[in-house]
């Protein structure tokens, strides 16, 4: 992968094979909210090798002190004998399939499926993800993803003894990715044509759903209650989505009493099923540990700043990295340097903060690392910064930049302090992983925003593009304000996202 850091040095360029992987126990914790939630096994077959981060995790992650409720832990258990019977080349599995060829809904199996299909980058991918899984898990179907090339080798199987990728011979394999809102068969497409409504009694085999951000008022219908009855009785939904809209699942009525019986804490949705559901690959993992163990490992505390900047126009260098220092600095996670004295010598193992930059260039590194560097800190402390990678343009379609993307999220997660960059879904996986609240970096629009920064009243992702519609009036509303749990995020103000009520 060329510019990892995950050799020797920074930027040096090291073949994951040719990794060396040994254990070091940092951080000894029994995380059991990791441990209730995910399954027992996490292999497929026999033949397969078990999932190495599951059982390390709490080596390197604090222990989670956000419990999931019970009855979220028995619904997973549940979810999982689900799968594994109606999972892919099951009978059932095979019984459904012969319904999606016949394009007629009979009653030879009672196995309903969502398929994911893979859009945008990867933290984009895990939200969405995230939020179909949770459909899944409220409507008594089977998540099965259609795993594109580009990201093969990123996660363990999360359900035990099968398997979640969409199988090779599915119907519509070659054609799926292709599916776009003007497909003939979107719900969006055929509401709007009143082909098909609540009182529709012949209905399709398969239905597509489009909720990306660009989805239109018949694509967002889906989110009234009124509407789930239809689809309830659909075996096949494929599902194309960019987005985090777990949220708006809190505005269905008839999905309230069991949402709030899984999730007490409203916060930690994001936390509990992200951690469930993407655990690393042992490839990946062993990037990971690497990586900690020469860089952070050794430090007393460990600050994360990501930083993304979507328009280098509006957002000038000079502009983000005064932000980046401004804020880091008033907020106490890292200390001022006296530019008036030189740096004194002191030893290569003395390090109390490690600095894990992770941005698409290496400017703010190669800023940060020489001003600690050069300047003895006024407390102080001594200050070591890092950078995995400099990529300097996003690839979301190519396999090893999303293996070094993942790769840096969780590396984020073991920060004691998170800095994160107002919009991005890199940042809300990060977050949500290590169950941290973020110090925001407000987005940069040509002129500095008031306040830089500020911190995070929930762990929980934003969803960038709520529909604005009260299903019951047919009139607009502003959906942050239905139930108190529900409302604007702190980063961009017509998204929403779950806070705790109090």
């Amino acid at each position: 992968m060329r510019g990892n850091g995950f050799g020797m040095k920074p930027f040096s360029k090291v073949g994951a094979g040719l990794i060396a992987f040994s254990v070091v126990a940092v951080f000894i914790y029994q995380d059991t909210t990791l441990n209730s939630i995910t399954s027992k096994s996490n292999r497929i077959g026999s033949e397969e090798e078990s999932c190495i981060s599951k059982n390390q995790y709490a080596l390197y992650r604090k222990s989670s002190p956000h419990k999931p409720s019970s009855y979220l832990i028995s619904k997973l258990r549940s979810y999982e004998e689900l799968h594994k019977r109606c999972g892919p080349h099951s009978d059932s599995y095979n019984r459904s399939i012969q319904q999606l060829v016949s394009g007629e809904i009979d009653n030879s199996t009672d196995c309903r499926y969502v398929v994911w299909v893979a859009f945008c980058g990867l933290g984009n991918r895990i939200l969405s993800i995230t939020s179909a899984f949770l459909y899944a898990l409220l409507t008594n179907r089977v998540l099965l993803i259609d795993q594109e090339h580009d990201m093969a080798g990123l996660f363990c199987e999360p359900f035990p003894d099968t398997t979640w990728i969409l199988p090779e011979d599915f119907l519509f394999k070659s054609e799926i990715s292709s599916f776009e809102q003007n497909y003939n068969q979107s719900y969006g497409n055929m509401l709007k044509s009143n082909i098909i409504n609540a009182s529709t009694e012949l209905l399709p085999s398969y239905l597509f759903l489009y909720l990306s951000h660009d989805y239109d008022h018949h694509d967002k219908l889906f989110f009234c209650d009124q509407e789930q009855a239809p689809l309830s009785k659909i075996p096949w939904l494929i599902m194309k989505s960019n987005v985090y809209f777990l949220p708006s699942l809190f505005l269905i009525p008839s999905f309230e009493q069991e949402l709030n019986k899984l999730f007490p804490d409203k916060e930690t949705v994001f936390h509990h099923l992200g951690r469930y559901l993407f655990q690393p690959s042992n490839q990946v993992w062993r990037l990971i540990i690497k990586y900690y163990q020469d860089y952070l490992a050794k430090a007393e505390k460990r600050i994360g700043i990501q930083i993304r900047v979507f328009d280098v126009e509006t957002s000038p260098f000079e502009y983000v990295m005064d932000q980046i220092l401004a804020c880091t600095q008033k907020e106490k996670l890292l200390p001022e340097v006296d530019t008036e004295k030189p740096i004194v010598a002191r030893s290569k193992s003395q390090t109390n903060k490690a600095v894990l930059i992770t941005s698409l260039f290496p400017g703010y590194f190669e800023k940060l690392k020489n001003m600690y560097e050069e300047h003895p800190t006024k407390t102080g402390e001594v200050v070591a910064v890092y950078q995995p990678s400099q990529e300097e343009e996003q690839q979301s379609y190519n396999n090893s930049h999303n293996i070094q993307a993942w790769v840096e999220m969780n590396l984020l997660s073991f920060s004691d302090e998170l800095v994160t960059s107002a919009w991005s879904t890199f940042g809300y996986v990060a977050q949500g992983l290590g169950g941290v609240r973020p110090w925001i970096l407000y987005k940069i629009n040509q002129t500095k925003p008031d306040p830089l920064c500020g911190r995070g009243m929930s762990m929980e992702p934003c969803f960038h593009a709520p529909p604005v519609y009260d299903c019951k009036a047919k009139t607009t509303v502003d959906t942050a304000t239905l139930v108190p749990h529900v409302r604007h995020c702190e980063d961009i103000r017509w998204g929403i996202k779950l806070f705790n009520s109090s």
